[in-house]
């Protein structure tokens, strides 16, 4: 006898769906999977013969093949392991194999039957609406990642036991209702009202954060990089909930959303450390995985010390600072992970961190200087968009000074310019300033008289490239946002250029 029934795979952060065909018949007792199953999938011929024979049911004496198709794609994962063990039991009689009609199955099996969670749950229920799938059943612990999806009823079994029950007598089955949760603004370490002084470094921090920008800070050591990079996150705009709906994906996906979480509802900070290999940073592996520039996504991705890190792992970061997305190429499929974030990075001004300041002199040689800063090359440095000198602030400054502006304050300026744009822009244009490209810089972001005057002067005198040229262009484009104006004017080519003065 045959039994088909369905479950699904993601491959990067795209969810596919995959037939498995189980059949009994009578020989030797055997369990084969065929259908390019890794090493895990193999493994579960054992997870689900004690799985089902430690449910009080009954295991086949006799020859198990399980066809997992498409077959000429490579299937991992422990997700299979539950529709494997229905698809036997549909197939020796103890569940009517109309009753997995229709239905989706995911869940990796225990020993006594029991259901653990999966990774990936939310990208694959996205993928079984639009594939027209009316029911998912998958552990409960998976149920709050997908109870933002609608048009699919989803059901949740604890043990094998219980997806028996459920399958049999759905009006019976624990369903999970629908919830989209309020989306609230990124928790932060402080708030910038903590930040003495620095005012030009705020400015930056701001201007960064109602364009979407890239933002470098050089300062000595306790000059404040850290803390004030620690509270961008607390000037951005809420998720969307589309955007909340991508970074869930790629956390799910990744592994890395905690269990019996939901949906994500603040934007990500990653802050890898500095020894962080290529394939970490970007994602990769034999079957790919988001690395942390992906889990950045929608996000802040805050590399600390950034000439520490190795020079290979800094040039992967040029293309997805380009382009928004990462592509990862491997022999049988291409991955491609979204990879939109903001990079907000911070270093000393030479190896000891104390040139210029006026406090502690500097022993490092010119020689060892240029070395220390040439570990960001040139093309590196041209896709920043602000380079801001940190000074040190004096500790009598920083006793007596008055608290700044709180990060609401910043925040409520932030989303106004935010929603400039996206009335600019339109709801299928680019989200951010940064995000022009094209035609789009010379027609959004065109200056005055004055302003073309002086970005062309500049040009000249700082050896501005292409690509710096426009990405001032759209620094003083967020400038005029942020000051209401319609046209981008010369104060506010001004003020971009000075983002672009400190090499």
């Amino acid at each position: 006898m045959l039994t088909r029934l369905q479950s699904a795979a993601v491959f990067g952060v795209e969810a596919f769906p995959v037939q498995i065909e189980v059949d009994v018949s009578f020989g030797l007792p055997s369990f084969t999977m065929v259908g390019l199953p890794d090493a895990t999938v193999r493994e579960s011929r054992d997870r689900v013969r004690l799985a089902i024979r430690n449910s009080g049911l009954d295991f086949p004496p006799h020859r198990v093949t399980v066809n997992l198709a498409p077959a000429d794609v490579r299937k991992a994962g422990s997700s299979f392991d539950l529709p494997i063990a229905l698809g036997v039991l549909a197939t020796t009689g103890q569940l009517t194999p109309r009753a997995l009609d229709d239905t989706l199955v995911l869940g990796e099996l225990s020993l006594d039957g029991g259901i653990n969670a999966i990774r990936g749950v939310l990208p694959i229920a996205v993928a079984a609406r639009r594939l027209g799938v009316r029911r998912l059943l998958l552990p409960p612990q998976n149920a709050p990642e997908v109870s933002v999806v609608e048009g699919v009823t989803v059901c949740v079994a604890r043990s094998l036991a219980e997806a028996l029950e459920a399958l049999r007598t759905p009006d019976a089955a624990v369903r999970v209702p629908v919830a989209v949760p309020d989306m609230t603004t990124t928790p932060c370490d402080g708030d910038l009202s903590d930040v003495r002084g620095q005012l030009f470094a705020r400015r930056a921090l701001e201007v960064a954060a109602a364009g979407g920008h890239n933002l470098l800070l050089i300062g000595p050591p306790g000059a404040g990089k850290t803390m004030l990079a620690r509270r961008l996150g607390g000037i951005l705009p809420p998720l969307t909930f589309e955007e909340a709906l991508e970074c869930t994906s790629i956390h799910s996906v990744a592994g890395t959303l905690p269990a019996g979480a939901g949906l994500l509802t603040w934007r990500p900070f990653r802050a890898p450390h500095h020894t962080v290999s290529n394939v970490a940073l970007v994602g990769g592996g034999s079957l790919p995985r988001p690395g942390e520039i992906s889990l950045a996504h929608n996000g802040v991705l805050f590399l600390d010390e950034m000439p520490e890190f190795d020079r290979r792992v800094l040039e992967v970061l040029r293309q997805p600072l380009e382009e928004g997305r990462v592509t990862i190429a491997r022999a049988a499929r291409t991955a491609i992970f979204p990879a939109r974030f903001v990079l907000m990075a911070a270093m000393n001004p030479c190896p000891c961190g104390f040139l210029g300041d006026d406090r502690r002199a500097c022993r490092c040689t010119p020689a060892s200087v240029a070395n220390y800063r040439g570990r960001l090359s040139g093309p590196l440095r041209d896709r920043i968009d602000l380079i801001v000198e940190v000074p040190a602030v004096p500790i009598s400054a920083i006793a007596d000074a008055a608290p700044g502006e709180a990060s609401a304050v910043v925040r409520a300026r932030v989303l106004a310019a935010r929603r400039v744009q996206h009335t600019r822009h339109g709801p299928d244009g680019p989200r951010t300033n940064a995000d022009l490209r094209g035609g789009a810089v010379a027609a959004h972001c065109r200056p005055d008289s004055k302003g073309r005057a002086l970005l062309l002067g500049a040009a000249s005198q700082l050896g501005l490239t292409a690509r710096a040229h426009d990405r001032v262009l759209k620094v003083a484009r967020t400038i005029a946002d942020l000051a209401a104006a319609d046209q981008v004017e010369r104060e506010h080519v001004a003020e971009a250029l000075q983002y672009r003065l400190v090499e």
